[in-house]
Formats: C-alpha cells, sequence, structure tokens
C-alpha cells in the first residue's frame, strides 16, 4: 500500500525507525480517545485468539491485552515494519505477536480469530472491500469486526486543515492527502461491510474533545515528517513549508484559548458479525 513516493503504510518513511512520541502526538492522542469504543465493539472475552490489523504502535492491542488475559493472543499486524518495531518495544508482553503482512492479503487460515480490530487503518487500503472480505474470512462464525475510521476533514481539523493547504500547493498529491478521509461516508461503509458478508452491521458517529499545550506543540509531529500528511508537507522546500504553518496556524486560531488549542474530533466505529 504505498503511493506518492510514501513507504508502504504512508505513515513511516522507508528505511528509518518510527519516532513514536512524535507519532503519538499527531495520531496517538486522538486514537486512544476511540480505542475503548472499538474494543468493546469486537466482544472481546478472556481466551480470545484476536487480530489487530494496522496495529501501527499499538495501540489498539495494547489495550486488548486486559480483556483477554494471560490465555489469549492479540496478534498485531502491519504492513510497515517500522511500525511493527515501535509496537515491540511499547509492549512486551508474551501473547503480543507482530506480523509483517497487507491488510487486504492476510497470512492466515480461515475462521482463526475470535476478533479482528482495525484503527484508523482501513482508510489507507488500496481496496477497502477487499481488505473487509478478509477480515471476514479469518474469522470464526459468529465472531465480530470492530474498525474505526476518520469522518470528513471538517470533522477532524488537526488534519483536515493542513491536508486542504497543502492540497492546494500540490494537486497531484490531493488524493493521497485525502485518504485520511476516504471512508467519512457511513452509508457508504456500511454497504462494504455488507457486502463482505458481516451481518449485524452498526455504524455510529463518536465526538470526543482534545486538544494541544500550544500551536507549537501540535505543529512539532508535522515537522517530524511522522504520518502521511506530515510526509507529504516534509517535501515542500523551505519557504512553502513555512507559508503553509502560518496558514495552518490562521485557520486553528479559532480553537485557541489562553494558547493552548482545544478542539473535537468525529470518527465512525463501524461493527458487524461474521
Amino acid at each position: 500500500m504505498s503511493s506518492g513516493g510514501l513507504a508502504p503504510g504512508f505513515h513511516a518513511a522507508a528505511g528509518k525507525p518510527v519516532d513514536s512520541l512524535a507519532y503519538d502526538r499527531w495520531v496517538g492522542r486522538w486514537s486512544r480517545l476511540f480505542v475503548p469504543l472499538v474494543v468493546a465493539a469486537a466482544d472481546i472475552a478472556a481466551g480470545d485468539r484476536v487480530l489487530d490489523v494496522s496495529t501501527g504502535t499499538g495501540e489498539a492491542a495494547r489495550a486488548v491485552l486486559p480483556c483477554i488475559g494471560a490465555s489469549g493472543a492479540v496478534i498485531g499486524l502491519d504492513i510497515a515494519p517500522a511500525m511493527l518495531a515501535s509496537a515491540r518495544g511499547r509492549l512486551a508482553a508474551p501473547c503480543f505477536l507482530p506480523v509483517a503482512a497487507d491488510g487486504e492479503a492476510l497470512p492466515f487460515a480461515d475462521a482463526s480469530f475470535d476478533a479482528v480490530l482495525c484503527q484508523l487503518g482501513l482508510q489507507f487500503f488500496p481496496d477497502p472491500a477487499r481488505g473487509l472480505a478478509e477480515f471476514r474470512r479469518v474469522l470464526r462464525p459468529g465472531a465480530r469486526l470492530a474498525v474505526c475510521v476518520i469522518a470528513t476533514p471538517d470533522k477532524a481539523p488537526m488534519w483536515g486543515h493542513l491536508a486542504e493547504a497543502l492540497s492546494r500547493r500540490l494537486p497531484a498529491q490531493r488524493a493521497l492527502l485525502h485518504l485520511s478521509f476516504s471512508l467519512a461516508d457511513a452509508a457508504r461503509l456500511r454497504g462494504l461491510f455488507e457486502a463482505a458478508g458481516f451481518g449485524d452491521v452498526a455504524v455510529e458517529r463518536v465526538v470526543r474533545q482534545g486538544g494541544f499545550e500550544s500551536f507549537d506543540a501540535y505543529w512539532e509531529p508535522v515537522e517530524a515528517g511522522i504520518g502521511s500528511i506530515p510526509q507529504i508537507y516534509r517535501m515542500l522546500p523551505a519557504a512553502e513549508r513555512r507559508a503553509v504553518r502560518e496558514e495552518v496556524r490562521r485557520a486553528l486560531s479559532r480553537y485557541e484559548t489562553g494558547g493552548a488549542l482545544a478542539m473535537s474530533v468525529e470518527m465512525l466505529i463501524a461493527q458487524g458479525r461474521a
């Protein structure tokens, strides 16, 4: 899953380790606000064998560990080996098993998992329908899938404003810059689940609040180039990067109080039964 000069998975630069602190500031701090809902939707029990697709730095996998106990296992799958290296560093539990593979071609037998999660990953699949079909294939009958994706750019201003500013300067990269928001249509997401053979499908829009100590704190991971949108930002010449920073700073000033940024983000949580 590579495009526009970015490495597979989009979030980690090719041949470089993941700056897990920068990734946490860019994605993790928002992702973890929704992880408990995704884990609950997957209906995980003690002893379960759980597949966490697009595990990244292991945020969802870490939340699964207390649910499965010592007798269970969570397989953290990601197409980017650098992300898995970061996850291994965070999760030393023996029941966490990292696997480097493509989510559209899972290297597992049919009906081999009790639950599948995909936290902020499906929107980056070249063919989400194929990915969902693979999730369905590896789930045992009656087991559940839970997926979380980002809503529209205006509902995720910390990412949306930067994506829009870059799209105007790099129109050839617009599709890639907006992949983060490509599954924001709830009806389409439900249809993809149903077409893959899932029943009892539900899609819920959820809003959570968050923020940053300052605009500079928000901007640090952008400069670090961690994540698909910041990597594309780093492709610009220095003068253009400064112009983008100022444009985004102005756009986010509406969320500023006393120097701190307070904003909300909306995501869609979809679930279905195999």
